[in-house]
């Protein structure tokens, strides 16, 4: 009966094709649709007919693959199939476990017998699906266990088996790097193959073994050689050129004996794809060659001046990897550079972009910075914002070295600004800021430029422009000194449409109109004589004039505009811009009488004039540049040791951290809103008790917590509210404190001296020295890995001299293979027997003697 129920879902069981079907068929359900299809696979699965069983799997990986769908639960069904006789089930059953297996499924140990047997068959094209599976699934247990069937398989006489097999070597070495005793040579001896497929396989194994660790593979350089000397096949050759551009790099002789072969290769070839790979290692890892560099700068013109945009694109890349070695292979071609600015390809503009920026000098930065602000002005958005980006990284680099007249710079960040695109305003604004703090020379110019931007009322509507506004306003308030025209910016600064600005930039606004109206009103009071015309621009035949003085007339000009303009702000939602714009009205009503008792001849020094002058003096004080290492930079006291989890602090004052729960007092049980709180106001009392009473030992723990007080005293918040506390003889002492962060050194103040400059650059406050040192170093080399010295044992262990000749080397690897089996023998036993700490030793003395012995490259070679 049961037998007859199979036999009956087989016959109406869906296939893949009805499963697809279906699907297309109920797209508006299609959620639906595939959950039934699930459950239905669920049923179909459990059969022990494998043709149905198969059909169920092969569905179900369509469905994970395209629609996301788990099938981790069918992991065993899948190993079902794969032991099936036809090869139809077997390939589903491959593809199911390539799918869905990973390092953590439990049934993963049982494929390895599977594995085993469709390796070791005589349908290669079963080896190849076994092979294909191991390449993806091939956990540390399965490259163990089956080292030896690949190793078989890489000597096999079938090309199409020899080839996935040495596919497979990566993974295997990768999970399993004892793998290399075993299977290097005959990996090796392939590098001789006469079949293009075979000899491309294992050329592509070693040019990715090449790319972790170069160093390891030096002793087969003679094999590259004659692979690059003798072969015609491209995608061979750029295999090899790409492990010789690592070996380069670490053997400098055999940069000398390669690049004849390669400026040959660039000499003949037709194919772009060779071409440029010859050209980019001879860039990156042959520079010192001239003769090949100057004929792979010559190829690269070609590139440049082709239409094709991806050979356009290929040049001005390669042209950015000579470029910091070999700054004048891009000046030769300065301009197809430029004129690929006005590419339509988005890459090839990026790219001439960073080649540009390469270009950037002190001497050039001018020129270069008008030809893109042009590109700039006429560009998309994407575009001119990646120039607007890249300027400002170049000049502001290595604070602003190559900027000899910031008065220029100032004027190009204001015109960026202007820019229509421009969405980097908070770059813009950030810069504005600092080159105020940091150069005192330049802010004169610094306020020509933020009133110019002030007073443009199309800005204020840009939301990617109120960094830049914000920034101009600061700058307006704290270097007004520097003003032609205070009322002017003022007026600017109240203007109806900043209501489109965010409140945080209106506060800002207002506290730099407050400055404005102090420094105005302190001109005004130290004044000795009436002064005529007024503060005020008028109307003239040559135009608006503006002048220094302050008078009555100008005085009340500038109070009754910022009062109009504040009045509507006193009752605004924002407490930030209501308490501002207060506090600078009642500073106006506080005033105004004075200034009249000034104008009737009363010059006595009056309590608001002394007000002025103290307002004055609070906002005297110049603001520095902070670093952003500052607080890094605060050295720690000796023997601090502070551990992550604090658990020293249970053991220092366990007794005062118990929590305290106060709870209503009418009844006995605790209430919701009851509160947990700590005795710290405890623990201040009674360490004070403690250390002032000598008559009885205080607790071990109050002794920890004095003892660590004395220690590190600056860490502990006074228990005073005071800022002075009296000591033991009663005398007032100030606490100390650290100095403030924004302190800077002398040795600060020492830039670099440029030569033959028209204009004596600036002082520029620079922060941030020395900070190379904090940077993390390499990592460790990764020849540590074991793979690594797996590599490095099996090609270079035994006999490797300096003398050593090629028939010497191939008989080095015989002799270092022949030992694989009593070597396996030996590391079985130990794993059965031995512990793990002889074997850590001997691993340590064999890095060391790798390490001790220099990687020698063959004579016969260079």
């Amino acid at each position: 009966m049961a037998s007859s129920n199979s036999l009956m879902d087989s016959l109406f069981q869906r296939s893949l094709e009805d499963l697809i079907k279906g699907i297309r068929l109920h797209l508006l359900g299609e959620s639906s649709f595939i959950s039934k299809s699930v459950d239905e696979i669920r049923s179909e699965i459990k059969l022990t007919d494998l043709s149905t069983k198969s059909i169920a799997l092969q569905k179900l990986s369509y469905l994970a693959a395209l629609h996301g769908v788990d099938m981790s639960w069918a992991a065993f069904h899948a190993v079902e199939v794969v032991s099936s006789s036809r090869f139809g089930d077997k390939r589903i059953g491959y593809h199911a476990i390539a799918q869905s297996f990973s390092d953590q499924t439990p049934v993963l140990l049982l494929i390895t017998n599977q594995l085993r047997k469709d390796l070791n068959s005589s349908n290669e094209y079963e080896v190849s699906l076994a092979l294909e599976c191991l390449s993806r699934i091939g956990a540390d247990d399965l490259a163990r266990d089956l080292t030896s069937e690949v190793f078989t398989l890489l000597g096999s006489s079938k090309a199409f088996v020899r080839k996935k097999a040495i596919g497979v070597v990566l993974r295997v070495f990768d999970k399993y790097p004892d793998a290399v005793k075993v299977c290097l040579k005959r990996l090796v001896e392939n590098l001789d193959s006469s079949d293009p497929h075979i000899l491309s396989a294992v050329v592509g194994v070693f040019c990715e073994l090449t790319t972790k660790d170069p160093r390891s593979y030096l002793p087969l350089a003679p094999e590259f050689y004659k692979i690059l000397v003798d072969s015609r096949n491209n995608w061979v050759l750029i295999k090899v050129l790409k492990i010789f551009a690592k070996l380069a790099l670490i053997e400098p002789r055999l940069a000398k004996k390669v690049a004849d072969p390669i400026c040959e290769h660039m000499r003949r070839t037709v194919g772009k794809s060779l071409l440029f790979e010859c050209i980019r290692t001879v860039l990156s890892s042959l520079s010192d060659q001239e003769s090949a560099l100057k004929l792979a700068v010559a190829k690269i013109r070609d590139f440049l001046v082709d239409d094709d945009p991806n050979l356009k694109y290929l040049g001005l890349h390669a042209l950015s990897i000579v470029a910091p070695k070999h700054l004048w292979a891009v000046l030769e071609n300065n301009e197809a550079v430029v004129k690929a600015l006005s590419d339509e390809d988005l890459n090839v503009k990026l790219e001439a972009l960073h080649l540009l920026m390469a270009m950037v000098n002190e001497e050039n930065v001018s020129e270069i910075s008008r030809i893109l602000m042009n590109y700039a002005r006429k560009s998309d958005p994407l575009f001119c914002n990646e120039v607007i980006t890249s300027l400002l990284l170049a000049c502001s680099r290595n604070s602003y070295e190559i900027v000899v007249d910031f008065d220029w710079y100032l004027s190009l960040l204001g015109e960026m600004a202007r820019i229509p695109h421009c969405q980097r305003g908070q770059e813009i604004g950030h810069q504005m800021i600092d080159i105020g703090t940091r150069i005192k020379d330049v802010r004169l110019e610094l306020v020509r430029v933020s009133r110019s931007l002030l007073i443009d009322p199309a800005l204020l509507g840009n939301q990617f422009m109120h960094p830049i506004l914000s920034a101009a306003a600061w700058a307006s308030g704290e270097y007004v000194e520097f003003s032609k025209t205070p009322y002017e910016i003022a007026e600017a600064l109240l203007q109806p449409r900043t209501s489109l600005l965010p409140p945080s930039i209106r506060a800002i606004y207002i506290h730099s109109t407050f400055k404005i109206l102090v420094f105005s009103l302190r001109g005004y009071f130290t004044a000795q004589e009436p002064i005529s015309p007024p503060l005020v621009q008028e109307s003239t035949s040559s135009g608006s004039s503006a002048v220094n003085c302050f008078t009555y007339k100008s005085i009340s000009s500038l109070m009754n505009m910022i009062e109009l303009g504040l009045r509507s702000l006193s009752g605004t939602l924002d407490v930030e811009v209501q308490e501002r714009a207060k506090n600078v009205l009642g500073f106006i009503g506080m005033i105004e009488h004075e200034i009249a008792e000034k104008v009737t001849g009363q010059d006595n020094e009056t309590a608001v004039s002394s007000a002025i002058v103290f307002m004055e003096d609070v906002f005297s004080d110049e603001l520095g540049p902070v670093s952003s290492t500052a607080q890094e930079k605060v050295p720690l006291p000796d023997g601090l040791e502070i551990k992550e989890n604090l658990e020293d602090l249970q053991e220092i004052c366990g007794e005062f951290l118990k929590p305290i729960f106060e709870s209503n007092s009418n009844t006995n049980s605790f209430s919701a809103s009851d509160k947990i709180s700590f005795s710290v106001t405890k623990l201040s009392i009674r360490d004070q008790q403690e250390a002032s009473s000598s008559s009885s030992p205080p607790p071990e723990s109050a002794s920890l917590l004095a003892e660590h007080r004395k220690r590190h005293d600056l860490y502990y918040l006074s228990s005073q509210k005071k800022d002075e506390h009296n000591d033991s003889n009663g005398n007032n002492n100030t606490l100390n404190e650290y100095p403030p962060a924004n302190e800077i050194s002398g040795d600060s103040f020492n830039p670099k001296k440029k030569m033959n400059q028209s204009k004596p650059r600036p002082v520029v406050v620079k922060l941030d020295e020395g900070d190379d040192d904090l940077k993390t170093k390499p990592n460790a080399s990764s020849n540590d890995e074991p793979l690594s010295r797996a590599i490095q044992t099996a090609l270079m262990g035994k006999g490797m001299g300096k003398e050593r000749e090629k028939d010497n080397h191939e008989k080095i690897l015989d002799s270092g293979i022949k030992e694989q089996s009593s070597g396996k023998e030996k590391k079985t036993k130990k794993k059965n027997g031995e512990k793990s700490s002889k074997h850590r030793s001997r691993r340590r003395s064999d890095k060391e003697a790798s390490a001790a012995k220099p990687v020698e490259i063959v004579d016969f070679l260079l």
